[in-house]
């Protein structure tokens, strides 16, 4: 009976390792297409809402879940304290907050490159950076969609035959 019970444990175990990690694949493609809604976002408030980027950051992270609304709140914030540029602002706001998202390396290169020209240009110009950094998230998205396509299922089925193997070796 005890040998059972042990062995459910280990497949429910591993099964929820696999959906977890399953799980994470899945949240790197919603919070791609969150961002690009945020920086999509961003561009109307700045070409045609005329706002400041401490308020249209604000505005943002009133539309979006976290973690990307903690994101544009932490940036609006350190704005507003003043006591760094813009582009510091912005690193330091993806720093604070990069460990909670599902995010890989290439978005975070693509978030500091936007970062470094963010509030540094005319409205044209800066419309141009939020494009370039959109073609730029729309690639690393297709790389999301790809390897949750692809390994989405694997992960889930390979956390449900590591149990079972692990109950196989065990009995």
């Amino acid at each position: 009976m005890i040998k059972w019970m042990g062995a459910i444990f280990i497949i429910i175990a591993t099964t929820w390792a696999g959906f977890e990690a399953a799980k994470h694949l899945s949240a790197r493609t919603r919070q791609l297409r969150q961002l690009k809604v945020a920086l999509q976002s961003l561009e109307a408030e700045i070409m045609y809402g005329h706002t400041s980027l401490i308020v249209a950051a604000q505005n943002i992270s009133k539309q979006l879940p976290n973690p990307l609304s903690q994101l544009f709140e932490t940036f609006a914030a350190k704005l507003i304290k003043g006591h760094t540029s813009v582009k510091g602002a912005w690193e330091e706001s993806l720093e604070d907050v990069w460990r909670f998202t599902a995010f890989k390396q290439g978005e975070y290169e693509v978030l500091k490159q936007f970062g470094e020209t963010l509030g540094q240009h005319d409205r044209i110009s800066q419309q141009k950076h939020i494009k370039l950094a959109l073609s730029h998230l729309e690639r690393e998205e297709a790389d999301a969609i790809d390897r949750q396509n692809r390994y989405e299922r694997m992960m889930k089925s390979l956390g449900v035959l590591t149990g079972l193997l692990l109950v196989i070796l065990l009995m």
